[in-house]
């Protein structure tokens, strides 16, 4: 192999790591890019393809001007339209010397004969030539043009964020169609089927980073931990997958493009009820709180550097959505084990230790104690979430 291959081979490798190709073109404990991996959507399940360099089920026949036509129009070799589980709404903005290098990576890996699944979806939704009207709404096709206005760093930052992350994908709400309006761009939405919410990345309300530092910001999506917070979820698995191994360079130039999204400062009062909910709530919360949770995350939610996250003061927890802090009571979780926290802490499920009125209590009480500004939640908000999926 020649130098130049393998360096282009190498920055395929870290690009493809950038994209997170490996989450879904992968079933855990498989080999690599083999495909296969069921998604469940509220139209159906869909089953990644194999794009290992297998000549009759992968990628072996491929050129890289058609898989750059892939990548950039959301259309295979042979014409067909994507469904928009594949993100090439943010992979087209991918260059054409990032496609190459991707593409030539994926034909560097192992190849693997596993043919692809038809996908399951239910009337209409399995006619592609739908997709033509969705494409019309939410589909734009292009390269990421830089903003002159803005520094290289800004713009590095934003051609990670807007394409190869693609992460507006799950922090922007997804409505009854698929798609995403582009003016909600980054303000949050939960993630269809897996029950998680992705919170805001524009609103300090939320998760939005406007007083965060770019320390912080870049210790959380690199690290998957930081001072004021951890990831759970389906962000612990990019963070495992994927961020961890970007350069300390783009990490901080997609903290620095995430810091200045603008605000969108849609704070929203308690109604009268919710008052009246924590009235009710919260002295029992408090209770089942010292009990079990102030040993780790302090009397008064001042957390324990990285391993014990604060909950006072902390957005993800007083969120108009409650769904993540009480999937954390109930399932509890690992952030992901990283190259800069290997040996994360966890916390213990307390769905088979408290009903759904305690959890409910102990959840008002971490979203209204200490100058906290959530809002209280119900037994059946709570119930809601004992079935959902943990994975």
């Amino acid at each position: 192999m020649r130098g130049q291959d393998a360096s282009i081979i190498a920055k395929g490798e870290y690009l493809a790591r950038a994209g997170d190709c490996i989450a879904c073109h992968s079933n855990p404990g498989d080999k690599p890019f083999a495909g296969g991996r069921a998604m469940e959507t509220p139209f159906g399940t869909l089953y990644s393809p194999n794009i290992s360099p297998d000549a009759a089920t992968g990628l072996g026949a491929w050129s890289a001007d058609e898989f750059y036509t892939m990548m950039h129009t959301g259309r295979t070799r042979s014409g067909a339209l994507l469904y928009p589980a594949m993100p090439y709404a943010s992979y087209t903005k991918v260059t054409r010397a990032d496609s190459d290098a991707i593409f030539a990576y994926l034909k560097s890996v192992p190849p693997v004969h596993l043919q692809n699944r038809e996908q399951d979806l239910r009337f209409p939704y399995n006619n592609r030539n739908l997709l033509l009207g969705w494409r019309t709404l939410y589909f734009h096709e292009g390269e990421y043009q830089p903003d002159s206005s803005k520094s290289s760093e800004w713009n590095r930052g934003a051609y990670l964020v807007e394409g190869l992350g693609h992460c507006s994908m799950c922090h922007t709400a997804i409505n009854a169609l698929g798609g995403s309006s582009k003016s909600e761009a980054f303000q949050g939405g939960l993630i269809p089927m897996q029950q998680w919410y992705a919170p805001s990345l524009t609103s300090n309300r939320e998760a939005g980073l406007g007083d965060w530092s770019i320390k912080d910001i870049s210790d959380l999506l690199q690290a998957g931990v930081s001072a004021r917070g951890a990831v759970y979820g389906p962000m612990a698995e990019v963070v495992y997958n994927s961020l961890q191994y970007l350069s300390d360079a783009d990490i901080h130039a997609m903290a620095i493009y995430l810091k200045a999204l603008p605000s969108t400062g849609d704070t929203t009062p308690p109604n009268e009820v919710q008052t009246q909910d924590k009235l009710r709530l919260f002295p029992l919360g408090k209770k089942i709180y010292a009990a079990q949770c102030a040993m780790c995350h302090g009397t008064n939610g001042e957390g324990k550097g990285w391993d014990f996250p604060p909950l006072a003061a902390n957005q993800s927890i007083q969120m108009a959505s409650s769904v993540n802090p009480i999937r954390m009571v109930l399932n509890g979780g690992y952030p992901p084990g990283t190259l800069r926290n290997p040996r994360p802490y966890g916390m213990p499920p307390f769905a088979q230790q408290l009903s759904d009125e305690e959890v409910a209590a102990v959840v008002t009480y971490i979203r209204t104690a200490w100058n906290n500004h959530g809002a209280a939640i119900t037994a059946q908000d709570v119930n809601a979430l004992r079935s959902a999926p943990l994975n």
